[in-house]
């Protein structure tokens, strides 16, 4: 990200909320520029007081000689002086943290010289100001960088990094849960900790995020209010406590509940004041602070740390005094109902239960799902803490765990369930609290571990709650299927309906695996939502019959229900039973179906529709495995880069709502599409994250398929033997081999990487053999022509040309190819090259280049040149697409939108895509036309034009 800040030249403003990272980003920023110049300057308050003091300040940090302002000439030309004189010899980056602290007038100049500096490649300038307010005017106009929060993953990281790797793994849950994203304060509560707190030895303080971390970060944002500024923000602050971010819609900042009605902020404020003895009544709250933001007769904090901060900083009694003022303005205004219960009963000094809020008031008001699944979460917490009986606080904290999990807060849900376990509570409860606790293991946790808890919840429901039993019992499939376990999935499937018949036995399975051994075609957490999960969703008559006949290895009596469940999901998601089709569950079966009989097309709909009804408010959690779906099918349907952008939102998507199991997933999906039009250190990195969970889960699906993605990158890179040393264990019978639905997927490669070492006696036909038996099921068009490609490996020396024809035949039977017909067609050239069959190698060899560079495969491109030279052609235009035309469409559209001007979060909302994604495309687009900078780009776009 710091590459593209700097990337072009010109004045860029980085904000982000306090304690972001804003300086530790300019100090990347410089590392990033070891060749250029660079120029730090840290506004000083002091300074600042003096009109032009900030300039002065950046004046000698740049060398300029100080001059009296009159003889210099005016303060923007003074400085665009300044900076070409320092740019003359190298390329110069300025970085100014704090900038919003410099006086109106040095903030001026640097606006006006932004100007024109404009498409300066030479001179880039970071102004860092502080997100907590508005960007001063003066800035307005510059393009800006948001230094966002940190994802659970990184802020993980980064806690790693500062205790060298000696955090307890449920400390850090806690710490990483506790800072919100916030590094600074992430950071700030290591510091307090000792050594047996960090280790888990000892309990952690509680809170560990309390006032005094909070305000002490925070305070110095938090000074020069009035009083009734203050009550303001109090007031807005106790508004939006239960509000929670991971509820608002795929890429947006921040969620609705987060701000709240101005007019009713500032009634609550009155009421507030009016609680305070000696206090004048007419509050006088204008100008709004400028910590709040006011959107659409909203206010809310710009700030997350901040809102905490006040919230915390506020004595026990103002912040009581603040919900009991709330309280009262919402019912003057005509509202009842939860929010009104929740307020009364934060307000209550405790142990007292409010008269108007008490435990079971507060829990019927929560089952009410129009509530927002944090707000209910709170509720069904504050009535679980006020309740007296054992059973109903266990059944009121187990209530706010399934809101919890529900709205992507797996590990407040945890913490939820061990309060719920405390207390003592029947069967039928403890059932309840394992199958969320399953659940959310199976998404954040060691799989095994999941499946032990689901299988218990389905004995405890058995009598009590068949639904929920049968919802428990599918799973627990889910886990043993994501641990590679097929007779546990056959086991769990048998419970409540006999034992499996004599076709069930392991010795009658096919040994080339499942119709289901492709990317996607798993059982695995995707199959079940988190909603269905918890909540007992409606299990469609015949699927759970289906998949047991699929493991069973008997086919045909597998597709009809399989079939009958993408049918109906369809009828229902496209008709007048739209309305059955609005939670994500639904649409998540019919794609995992869809899949498991290798119909793309359906998946990618049924996809499609799952991830339309994820985005509705309270279903955060199902996000990341609608992405999931879509990567897969796409992935599957030989569409790279669009497997990419799911994969990339969706790993977002997991970290947010912590479902680190799924993000093994995204990254397996990541790093096989990085080992087709990536780099090996993308391919590395991908994959290492994938196997870092699975290895410390028991992922062994995500494992097989990182495996994979790493050898097929060694097999781009021309190391087969490095990749038939990875493949083997996988695809050989043993202990070793991957997951019994996936190492199939690797075959190819395998044969391809022992055919070009010499290994081909290795155990290598038997293992074709095997992947012969699984091709003829049909679930994918590209089997039949990847095994002809195997077999011409392996084959006679008369044989292979036949052998590689008929195989490209059969690529033109499939559809969604064009990689793998580009390798069939490169390993054909290969061979008529080695043959002397010089002009046939040149016309297989140039269809290749045209494919590869058609799919973004640069890696496996440049083999098909090498072969080209070494076949006496130089490829070049007549092969290779000079220019734009090299790019991709959708690298092609970024490209145009930055020669416009648009900056990365300009084109990003043209265009519907995360900031990321152009980051990363934007990436590929300066290396594909060897440019180093957006004014080189725009030269080269303009160019094309003025050609064409």
């Amino acid at each position: 990200m710091t590459g593209q800040t700097t990337a072009g030249g010109g004045v860029r403003v980085v904000t982000g909320e306090p304690g972001c990272g804003r300086t530790a980003f300019l100090a990347r920023a410089a590392r990033s520029c070891p060749a250029a110049f660079v120029v730090g300057v840290r506004a000083d308050p002091a300074a600042s007081a003096v009109p032009l003091g900030g300039l002065r300040a950046l004046l000698g940090a740049l060398g300029a000689p100080a001059v009296p302002w009159s003889a210099a000439g005016p303060p923007c030309a003074v400085l665009l002086d300044a900076l070409r004189t320092a740019s003359a010899g190298r390329p110069l980056l300025v970085c100014v943290d704090d900038a919003h602290r410099w006086d109106a007038l040095s903030r001026a100049a640097v606006g006006r010289a932004a100007e024109q500096l404009r498409g300066n490649g030479r001179v880039s300038v970071l102004l860092s100001v502080s997100g907590h307010r508005p960007v001063d005017r003066e800035f307005a106009a510059l393009p800006v960088v948001h230094v966002d929060p940190l994802s659970p993953a990184e802020a993980a990281a980064l806690l790693d990094e500062a205790t060298g790797g000696t955090v307890d793994r449920a400390v850090r849950d806690d710490l990483v849960d506790a800072a919100g994203g916030s590094p600074a304060l992430l950071l700030a509560m290591v510091r307090r900790l000792s050594p047996a707190q960090i280790r888990g030895h000892r309990r952690l303080p509680g809170p560990p995020a309390d006032a005094e971390l909070l305000t002490g970060l925070a305070g110095g944002f938090l000074t020069g209010f009035t009083s009734a500024q203050e009550d303001l923000l109090l007031t807005v602050a106790a508004a939006v406590q239960d509000a929670d971010d991971r509820e608002g819609a795929e890429g947006t900042e921040r969620s609705e509940g987060a701000r709240i009605g101005l007019a009713l902020a500032r009634r609550g404020a009155e009421h507030l004041r009016g609680t305070t003895a000696g206090v004048e009544s007419a509050p006088p709250f204008d100008p709004l602070p400028e910590v709040l933001v006011r959107v659409d007769g909203e206010v809310g904090f710009h700030s997350d740390l901040l809102r905490r901060a006040v919230y915390a900083g506020a004595r026990p009694e103002r912040r009581r005094a603040a919900h009991r003022a709330l309280a009262r303005a919402l019912e003057d205004a005509g509202a009842a109902g939860l929010h009104v219960l929740l307020h009364r009963a934060r307000s209550a000094a405790v142990p007292a239960v409010p008269r108007h809020g008490t435990a079971t008031e507060l829990a019927v008001a929560a089952d009410d799902p129009a509530h927002p699944r944090s707000l209910r979460c709170a509720a069904y917490t504050h009535a679980a803490g006020l309740a007296e009986d054992g059973t109903r606080r266990a059944e009121w904290y187990t209530a706010a765990a399934e809101q919890a999990l529900l709205g992507g807060r797996a590990h407040r849900a945890l913490r939820l369930l061990d309060r719920a376990r405390d207390s003592a509570a029947p069967a039928a409860l403890r059932g309840r609290v394992e199958l969320v606790r399953g659940t959310t293991v199976l998404y954040d946790g060691a799989v095994d571990e999941a499946r032990a808890s689901l299988l218990l919840a389905a004995r405890l429901l058995a009598e009590s709650s068949p639904r929920q039993a049968q919802s428990a019992l599918l799973s627990a499939v889910d886990a043993a299927w994501a641990a590679g376990d097929a007779q546990g999935c056959l086991h769990v499937l048998s419970t409540g309906d006999g034992p499996p018949g004599a076709d069930a036995r392991p010795d009658t399975w096919p040994r080339g695996g499942l119709p289901a051994d492709r990317p996607g075609a798993r059982g695995g957490p995707a199959l079940r939502s988190v909603a269905a999960s918890v909540g007992g969703g409606t299990v469609p008559c015949g699927y759970g019959t289906g998949l047991r006949a699929l493991l069973e290895g008997r086919f045909a009596q597998a597709a009809g229900p399989l079939r009958r469940l993408v049918a109906d999901a369809e009828a229902a998601g496209g008709g007048a039973g739209a309305a059955a089709a609005d939670e994500p569950d639904t649409a998540l079966r019919a794609a995992a179906a869809a899949l498991l009989l290798g119909d793309l097309a359906a998946a990618r709909r049924a996809g499609a529709r799952a991830l339309a009804a994820a985005r509705a408010p309270g279903t955060a959690a199902a996000l990341a495995p609608a992405r999931e779906y879509l990567a897969y099918a796409e992935l599957r349907a030989g569409r790279h880069v669009l497997a990419r952008t799911h994969a990339e939102e969706g790993l977002r998507a997991a970290h947010r709502t912590g479902q680190r199991n799924t993000a093994a997933h995204h990254h397996a999906v990541l790093a096989l599409a990085a080992s087709i039009e990536g780099t090996p250190e993308e391919v590395a990195a991908h994959a290492d994250a994938a196997l870092a969970t699975a290895l410390r889960h028991g992922l062994v699906q995500a494992a097989t398929l990182a495996e994979w993605a790493a050898a097929r990158a060694d097999l781009a890179r021309g190391r087969p033997r490095e990749a038939a040393d990875r493949l083997g264990p996988l695809v050989r019978p043993g202990p070793r081999r991957g997951h019994f639905a996936v190492w199939m997927l690797a075959v190819p490669c395998f044969v391809e990487a022992a055919a070009s070492t010499g290994r081909a006696d290795d155990g290598v036909t038997e293992v074709v053999e095997e992947f012969a038996r699984w091709a003829e099921f049909g679930a994918d068009p590209q089997a039949p022509a990847q095994l002809t490609r195997c077999r011409a490996l392996l084959a006679p020396a008369d044989r292979p040309d036949a052998l590689y024809r008929h195989a490209l035949d059969q690529h033109d039977a499939a559809v969604g190819g064009d990689f793998e017909r580009a390798r069939t067609e490169l390993l054909h050239g290969k061979w008529l090259r080695r043959r002397r069959r010089l002009s046939e190698a040149r016309d297989r060899l140039g269809a290749a280049l045209v494919g590869f560079e058609r799919c973004g495969a640069r890696a496996w491109a440049d083999q098909a040149r090498a072969e080209l030279r070494a076949g006496g052609v130089a490829p070049g235009g007549g092969v290779r697409a000079a220019g734009l035309g090299g790019l991709t469409p959708q690298q092609l559209r970024i490209a145009r939108c930055v020669a416009e001007g648009a900056t990365n979060r300009e084109v990003a909302l043209t265009l519907s895509v995360s900031t990321r994604t152009v980051d990363y495309h934007l990436r590929k687009v300066f290396a594909a036309l060897g440019v180093r900078s957006r004014v080189e780009l725009v030269r080269m776009v303009e160019k094309a034009g003025q050609e064409g």
